[in-house]
């Protein structure tokens, strides 16, 4: 009599035994399990390759894993730095249809250069808990990009380019045929070489090493941000003019001033305030918010549109400016310079003396500065030291300014807003553009008074545009993440400052531990560390509120000829108040969620931009101190070692682990602090440290230290929620 088969496992069974299994499974131990033999084991290969093509389980065509689940060695790629600093990756080939697990990239001895943003590795993966991994790297796998933009440096019969990007780890080869008009210490733009790795031709020459204006133009052209106008861009831009007063309303009497910056171009808004006369509203004020009428130039659709929308914004570096629109427009009439008559749109607004936004109407106008003013020269003058220009406008201008403000300020610290405290750098230059010193820049009250006249004026758009039922491009930013705020409060008890469990969270919240951290003389430290639990703000239709402002409706009207989103604002207010004809089109109202995510992506283009044209500045300005002692504060902590920002100018680079006294460091579960497992030695985030300057290195624009001297002894030994990470440690036998 034949033996009789087993019966075969239903899908549930087979799909519990891999998704139990801590590890991927192959099918001859599935196999084995369920005793398949014979011509069953087609049946077993057929099954699992349709629970693969249903997204019920992963892994490759030898393993199955249970969805998202990676194998124990992997590709993977670098796919963004969280807020802690810990770089993020991503499987190179991720399962279709499942949620991509999250893994941390922890440091090896093999890889001596951290890896950055977009780097591809083979790395062997272990799983820390949940859908959590660490993956420690074995071996770099090259992504060469189509595009390098490098140092060309002439070596005999060709040359070599040294890329400006520092996740290139190899220089490339340029043959002499291809080296173009190209010169020893230019910077170029190559292309690679169809079947030739690490080969390529000069397709486009930027400009030398010494040029101090380099730097910035390196940047933009590696972001890929528009720098060039379309001609007929330029044309339509040239042939603009101010447009006569027709149907608008005269705010020429009124001495509208502009308060910038000393290094300031384009002018959009104009200020102006008095008492307001109404008796029912005694101590309150009337204020005019003057809003370069940037509609009326462009026109939807329109290639001055498509330009706009197109670069987003206006991108600002230290030593350039790349305007969103052409400099007939950016710099000419829309710009609200002084004595020069100037198309606008105004946000006449009456509020209470405690601040409150009592009513607000919104005018087309011609208007006529009456100074251009910067911030320091008002702060001058309020403090009692006026110049020739604001002695005359001290009693009409500048002292009003001051009393609407301060109800302004009334109101805002009422509702409670996210105040932190972080020191701006600014960078000062020679007529020649070479670096002659780096600063903090001072916020002053003028910049405050400013900052309340322009949050005022995108409520009062905000709320005209709801009470029309127009479409809003709203400026959201979101409250913080839970998971964020969970470690914020661990990070924060750690330093003696509490935090409770289950307090709904709000700006006020944080005044609160901000309050706490300065009589610890610990606010600098604190400012940080909240300020990586915030989310990133961004634009689009959806009404999410205002966290950082506590507004539940805002968005942005005041500055239309840096930024797509209030040149949208303006024109739903034409159509919401039927100012005119050039209002927001019909269709366009269904591209609002696209558009807001462009202009969300662009602003973070810019952001990454300025910051590290800034970051490289930095590095050539102190490139010639390598070997000096420095004291800095520690950014951020990560499995690689400890990001330090030096006192004074602010430059930033990596203490690599392996320059930490000898141990074993492990990072607490908040993300903010590194112990050692022998020594105890702690280092947490904001702390102040000494280090030596060892590399400057300018082309990729990186620095490193060595440790000198800090940290703090502590009696905690902890375990690494992400993984241990490995520093150096001496064996028993060299231990003294």
């Amino acid at each position: 009599m034949a033996k009789e088969r087993p019966p075969l496992p239903s899908r549930d069974k087979i799909l519990a035994f891999i998704h139990d299994s801590e590890k991927p499974v192959g099918r001859r131990e599935i196999a084995r399990a369920f005793n398949i033999k014979g011509a069953d084991r087609a049946w077993l290969r057929h099954e699992l390759k349709k629970l693969k093509e249903d997204g019920l389980i992963g892994g490759d065509r030898r393993r199955a894993t249970k969805p998202g689940q990676v194998p124990p060695v992997a590709v993977i790629e670098v796919s963004h730095i969280d807020s802690d600093g810990e770089l993020m990756c991503k499987p190179a080939q991720p399962n279709e249809g499942t949620e991509p697990p999250k893994i941390y990239l922890s440091a090896a001895r093999t890889i001596k250069t951290a890896p950055g943003i977009g780097d591809r590795l083979l790395a062997r993966l272990k799983r820390v808990g949940g859908g959590t991994y660490e993956a420690r790297p074995i071996k770099f796998l090259e992504k060469v990009p189509t595009e390098i933009i490098g140092l060309f440096r002439a070596r005999g019969n060709g040359a070599i380019l040294q890329p400006i990007d520092r996740r290139l780890k190899n220089d490339f080869t340029i043959a002499k045929e291809h080296c173009g008009t190209a010169e020893d210490g230019n910077y170029v733009v190559a292309k690679t070489l169809s079947g030739l790795r690490h080969n390529a031709k000069i397709i486009e020459t930027l400009g030398a090493r010494d040029d101090p204006r380099i730097t910035s133009l390196l940047v933009l052209r590696a972001k890929g941000v528009p720098m060039v106008f379309h001609s007929e861009a330029v044309a339509l831009a040239n042939s603009k003019k101010v447009p006569s007063l027709g149907k608008r309303i005269d705010f020429r009497d009124k001495p509208l001033v502009t308060i910038d910056g000393a290094d300031a171009r384009d002018f959009d808004d104009a200020v102006w305030a008095e008492p307001d006369s109404d008796p029912t509203n005694e101590g309150g004020w009337h204020l005019l918010v003057a809003i370069a009428d940037v509609a009326y130039y462009i026109r939807e659709g329109d290639i001055l549109d498509q330009t706009a929308r197109l670069r987003g914004n206006s991108v600002y570096c230290p030593d350039r400016v790349v305007p969103m629109l052409p400099e007939a427009l950016s710099n000419g009439v829309c710009s609200l310079n002084p004595d020069e008559p100037r198309a606008c749109i105004i946000s006449e607004m009456w509020i209470s003396n405690q601040g409150s936004l009592l009513r607000s109407e919104f005018k087309r106008g011609l208007m006529q500065s009456a100074a251009r003013l910067t911030y320091e020269q008002v702060q001058q003058a309020y403090d009692g030291s006026p110049d020739e220009i604001t002695t005359p406008l001290m009693e009409a201008v500048i002292k009003p300014l001051y009393g609407a403000f301060q109800a302004l300020d009334i109101a805002r610290q009422k509702r409670g807003t996210l105040d932190l405290d972080i020191p701006e750098r600014q960078i000062h230059f020679d007529k020649d553009g070479s670096i002659n010193a780096i600063t903090l820049r001072e916020r002053l009250n003028s910049h405050r008074l400013i900052e309340e006249f322009m949050i005022a004026a995108n409520v009062s758009a905000a709320k005209t545009l709801e009470a029309k039922r127009l479409p809003v491009m709203y400026r959201n930013h979101e409250p913080p993440a839970l998971e964020k705020l969970e470690a914020l409060g661990q990070a924060l008890n750690g330093l003696g400052i509490k935090l409770a469990k289950g307090t709904k969270i709000s700006p006020k919240v944080f005044a609160s531990v901000l309050r706490q951290a300065e009589h610890k003389d610990k606010e600098a430290l604190v400012s940080e560390i909240i300020l990586r639990s915030q989310s990133q703000a961004v634009y689009g239709p959806a009404k999410l509120g205002h966290f950082g402002l506590a507004l539940s409706s805002y968005c942005h009207f005041t500055s239309p000829i840096r930024r797509y989103a209030d040149l949208l604002v303006h024109r739903a207010l034409i159509s919401a108040l039927e100012l005119g004809t050039d209002g927001l089109g019909c269709d366009l109202e269904s591209t609002f969620e696209k558009i807001g995510e462009e202009i969300s992506a662009a602003e973070r283009r810019a952001m990454t931009v300025e910051r590290e044209v800034r970051d490289r500045l930095i590095v050539t300005y102190i490139a010639d101190r390598v070997g000096a002692i420095f004291e800095g504060q520690i950014t951020g902590v990560t499995r690689y070692g400890l990001f330090i920002r030096l006192n004074g100018t602010g430059a930033e680079g990596l203490l690599p682990i392996r320059m930490l006294p000898e141990d074993w460091y492990n990072i607490d579960k908040t993300g903010f602090s590194m112990i050692g497992e022998r020594t105890g030695l702690q280092f947490r985030l904001g702390e102040i440290i000494t280090v030596e300057l060892t590399q400057a290195e300018q082309i990729t624009g990186s620095l490193s230290f060595r440790f000198v001297k800090g940290g703090t002894k502590t009696s905690k030994r902890i375990r690494d929620h992400k993984g241990t990470i490995r520093g150096r440690r001496r064996s028993p036998k060299r231990r003294r």
